[in-house]
């Protein structure tokens, strides 16, 4: 019969054990310290959702990232030139050459919607019918319509076919918040 004794030292299993907890938690300090740091380095560039182009494409994914973002800043993204597509929407208070591209966002599980858009003006706005999906090129500038507001000043607009991503959902955890900012 062969029999094996182990001899356990209580005193050095416990200190090996919390000296790994502590190098363990000073580990995810340091990465979280990292991530935080290097989001910070992030979020001062406040037109970061915005591509860098001379004219920023707007897509369906990143449409209410952009679209927060421009409404929480608008002097920081007054003169960028963006392109992007919706449907034409008016609102009773608004004049001739002013109309909303707007998008459906999804706010529920169960396909409830809001209309949420851009405030654009174009001299030709009363040549597109409500409803109409049109894809525009225009400047942000800032405007009043119920106080500030950005309002696009459309330079190019042309009919287009429904997308195929016609719904937008909320900003998501890629959106910077950006009011503290400055």
């Amino acid at each position: 019969m062969f029999i094996c004794n182990f001899k356990i030292n209580g005193s050095k299993v416990f200190k090996y054990f919390f000296t790994g907890i502590v190098c363990f938690i000073i580990l995810i300090l340091i990465f979280v310290s990292i991530k935080l740091f290097i989001g910070a380095k992030n979020s001062r560039n406040v037109s970061s959702c915005m591509p860098q182009n001379e004219i920023s494409v707007i897509s369906a994914k990143n449409y209410t990232n952009v679209l927060k973002a421009v409404h929480e800043n608008i002097d920081n993204y007054v003169g960028v030139k963006i392109q992007f597509t919706g449907y034409i929407y008016r609102v009773l208070d608004l004049t001739d050459t002013q109309f909303i591209l707007a998008r459906d966002m999804i706010i529920s599980s169960d396909f409830q919607y809001v209309i949420v858009g851009f405030l654009c003006e174009y001299e030709n706005a009363q040549n597109f019918e409500n409803e109409t999906w049109v894809e525009l090129t225009g400047e942000i500038t800032k405007g009043n319509y119920h106080g500030d507001m950005p309002i696009v000043k459309v330079t190019e607009m042309k009919t287009v076919d429904k997308p195929n991503e016609e719904y937008v959902y909320p900003p998501d955890d890629t959106y910077i918040h950006t009011s503290g900012i400055l």
